[in-house]
């Protein structure tokens, strides 16, 4: 089979005015950058406001393995397997970052013949809406030591600063920095550090935003800091939310690409899955969805995480309803869950994993069963996507779909990667059958539950946890968060997507223990909590051998080695 990069570049593609057409997008929404990439115009958020919802598909997964199970493709896939049941998709997906596609995984925009292209464009810059992002999060840092350096007149703690430097590069070097050295006139030394650009709260921000004025303010309500009185301090009494605001007015709007297959796929926002929704944008799934019969997204890792913050998070920003979730699946994970193997990312998979074994996929089954219940939870319908991949057995395959019938699921083996939008035309049937099932879709829980009972209710009833432990510093952040009046915010649980517990080596559905939360961190423009549970890393180092070191530009110009 061709690579990833030599698949994308045969790819015939239609002119994206043509692209924006099918949809029902005027030339006048459409604004190019170059050939293959434009950006759609707010403006059509209200001219395709009277048109009828498509049905609203979410791509999830079990708790995955290192190297990833594969939603990307299978939300690709799925959108070109409705082309092939006659039926009009939009594909919407989260803006990949260059710090993981110069670090481990090279790329990911999809995979063989369920992608997007072009897959240079799609993972180096884009439109440019993650340097945006940088740019704007970085102007606030300035401005908050700008103000320590002129007199502090907002009494700020220096102790107290949450805002942080932000890079789309993977560098340890950068975790914790100490800024501000040398004479008085290069500031106010303080300790700080920086994040990756994904885990940005204007990230999480730009990603919930449902209008311009919307973004205005959400990004007045960040809070950077606390005064001596413990009481918040915004971007907007430091008067940087404007600013803010200006250098994000065109990352605001979605970009549009295409699929090998010439399925429409809007790109737009990358927030981390750890610590934030890990979802793409409201403004492309509002777009999209009138835009014709389905619109498939992608949530970030498991259903537990991804799914949950769908749920939760944005479909509270969007006003959305999703008619049914596709849980992806591989026979590696559920052998991973086995308790059998241990998968490492970068490393070939044990040898005995690749043997014929149905009785190991068996014994991965309840965390699967687990991930569909966690769907269940909110209302909605599930279907299983066995991913396949090219060393599966046949009987490995029915396994998962035995597990499946006994849930009571509908299921389906797709080979998207391998036959584009043919080899998941039966799981887009599965699908459109599901999004037919009335559903009565919920929140988990109500706005005005107190936050250490929400978070201790999605610990139980999705994790299978048996309560928390907060700690003692936790304790009086939330008390602090309540009095400060967040307690009416939404938690975004920040753990290892490897495990449904906080330990990333407990496979399968753990049980008998407690979620241990360390610290709990508000987001407040973004608009909800992330209690921290375990150590999070959120600005990511390099390996040994970087993909960093395998790309480069050949003779011809073309770029060389993305994955």
């Amino acid at each position: 089979m061709p690579t990833n990069l030599e698949i994308s570049r045969s790819a015939e593609r239609r002119p994206l005015a043509d692209v924006a057409a099918d949809m029902g997008i005027g030339a006048h929404l459409v604004e190019p950058y170059g050939s293959t990439v434009a950006k759609l115009s707010l403006d059509a958020v209200g001219e395709l406001a009277d048109r009828p919802p498509a049905r609203y598909v979410v791509v999830t997964s079990i708790t995955p393995t290192p190297l990833g199970e594969g939603k990307t493709t299978t939300t690709v896939g799925l959108g070109q397997g409705f082309s092939q049941l006659g039926k009009r998709a939009v594909v919407a997906l989260r803006q990949p970052s260059m710090g993981p596609t110069f670090g481990i995984k090279g790329g990911a925009a999809g995979g063989g013949y369920s992608q997007v292209v072009p897959m240079e464009a799609m993972n180096l810059h884009l439109t440019g809406d993650l340097h945006a992002v940088t740019s704007a999060h970085n102007l606030l840092a300035a401005l908050l030591d700008n103000h320590l350096h002129k007199g502090n007149a907002l009494g700020i703690d220096p102790f107290s600063i949450t805002w942080r430097r932000v890079l789309d590069v993977n560098d340890r070097e950068l975790r914790r920095i100490v800024t501000g050295l040398g004479g008085r006139q290069d500031g106010v030394p303080r300790e700080t550090g920086f994040d990756i650009t994904a885990a940005s709260e204007v990230m999480a921000v730009l990603a919930l935003a449902t209008s311009l004025r919307d973004l205005r303010r959400r990004l007045g309500r960040i809070v950077v800091a606390y005064d001596r009185a413990g009481d918040p301090v915004t971007a907007e009494q430091l008067k940087a939310a404007g600013a803010l605001c200006v250098q994000l007015r065109e990352a605001l709007k979605p970009n549009l690409l295409q699929s090998v297959e010439q399925t429409p796929v809007l790109v737009h926002c990358g927030p981390f899955g750890n610590i934030a929704h890990g979802n793409s944008s409201v403004l492309a799934d509002l777009i999209g969805i009138r835009c014709g019969d389905y619109l498939v997204t992608e949530a970030g890792f498991g259903a537990d995480m991804g799914a949950e913050r769908f749920f939760n998070i944005k479909c509270r920003a969007s006003g959305l309803v999703p008619d049914a979730a596709v849980v992806v699946v591989t026979v590696r994970a559920l052998k991973t869950h086995s308790g059998r193997y241990r998968v490492v990312a970068g490393k070939p998979l044990p040898e005995a994993m690749l043997r014929e074994s149905p009785e190991d996929v068996y014994a991965g089954a309840a965390n699967l069963r687990r991930q569909l219940a966690n769907v269940r939870a909110h209302g909605v319908t599930p279907v299983v996507a066995v991913n396949a991949f090219p060393g599966d057995f046949d009987s490995e395959h029915r396994a998962i779909l035995d597990i499946a019938a006994e849930e009571g699921v509908r299921a389906a083996v797709s080979t998207h990667v391998a036959h584009g939008g043919k080899g998941a035309a039966e799981l887009a049937d599965v699908v459109a059958t599901a999004c037919e099932e009335p559903g009565e879709f919920a929140f988990l829980y109500p706005e005005d539950l107190p936050l250490a009972d929400k978070i201790d209710l999605v610990a139980r009833r999705l994790y299978g946890a048996d309560g928390i432990e907060l700690s003692p510093l936790a304790r009086r952040q939330l008390d602090a968060y309540t009095r400060c009046g967040f307690g009416d915010l939404p938690v975004c649980i920040a753990k290892t997507h490897l495990s449904l517990s906080d330990d990333p080596t407990r496979k399968g559905a753990p049980t008998g223990w407690r979620l241990p939360v360390r610290e709990v961190r508000a987001s407040v423009g973004a608009g909800f909590v992330y209690p921290v549970c375990g150590e999070m890393r959120t600005m990511p180092g390099l390996s040994s051998h970087p993909a960093a070191e395998q790309i480069d530009i050949d003779e011809a110009g073309e770029v060389v080695g993305l994955a």
